[in-house]
């Protein structure tokens, strides 16, 4: 009898495990630093107002017709909407393939005009790493890009490259990636190191990376996963817990 209690004891136990374990977990050090989102937490506070705007490359977007829908920048409006329901949100998309930041940088001028963001998400890297740019002239450019947006009225958030097993050992990415850190650092801005958490995703068997390029169903996860972590940063930067508790009750 004592056994079977035990029996039913484990067997409870790994159910309430599997009901909470969540593929999109990040640990916070990957995810939490002390850089804030001042501006918008502003709009928030006093307006109940939040415009996103995301500037990147192919790796922002999903191929299809619906691919827009279910890439990362539309999940995270999705999520940020979900907890916080009391804020308009809109996020607006910039993403073009095959750019270097400094090609990038001129579409910032024109959308810090046009958009009025309260928050970028400047994602970039890889392309640079694959054209060989010079990795100063690189950092460069985004700590123009950086002061630009924050002279404008917005908070920036840096997004680094993905992480690919199968094309980890072929592109050279390291220097642009710490030259992305060192500018975060440098101006206070967060950093979204999706090359660390996605490595996390795939280090644990969360996630199968390796199959994210032939799977839309594996892709689609990683962009809603990557959509969420994002939502939770900017509301931990944006110190908006109090309204995401106030919302929940």
């Amino acid at each position: 009898m004592k056994a079977l209690f035990v029996l039913l004891a484990l067997a409870a136990s790994i159910v309430g495990a599997s009901a909470q374990y969540d593929p999109c977990a990040v640990p916070g050090y990957l995810l939490f630093g002390d850089s804030a989102l001042e501006r918008a937490s502003a709009a928030v506070q006093k307006n109940k107002t939040l415009k996103v705007a995301v500037i990147g490359t192919t790796s922002s977007m999903l191929p299809g017709p619906d691919g827009a829908n279910i890439a990362y920048p539309t999940r995270l409006e999705a999520a940020l909407k979900r907890r916080l329901p009391g804020v308009n949100i809109s996020v607006v998309t910039f993403a073009k393939p095959r750019q270097t930041a400094a090609e990038m940088s001129k579409t910032l001028d024109k959308l810090l005009v046009d958009e009025k963001p309260n928050l970028v998400i400047w994602q970039t890297g890889t392309f640079d790493a694959l054209r060989g740019v010079d990795p100063e002239e690189f950092r460069s450019t985004i700590a123009v890009g950086v002061d630009k947006a924050q002279a404008a009225g917005a908070d920036v958030i840096l997004v680094n490259m993905q992480y690919s097993p199968r094309t980890d050992s072929m592109i050279a990415v390291g220097g642009y990636s710490d030259n992305m850190r060192w500018v975060a650092r440098e101006r206070e801005v967060p950093l979204f190191d999706r090359m660390a958490v996605m490595r996390h995703w795939y280090d644990t068997g969360a996630i199968d990376l390796y199959a994210a390029t032939k799977d839309m169903g594996i892709a689609k996860k990683v962009h809603d996963c990557i959509g969420r972590a994002l939502a939770t940063l900017i509301i931990d930067a944006a110190q908006l817990e109090a309204l995401e508790t106030k919302a929940a009750q």
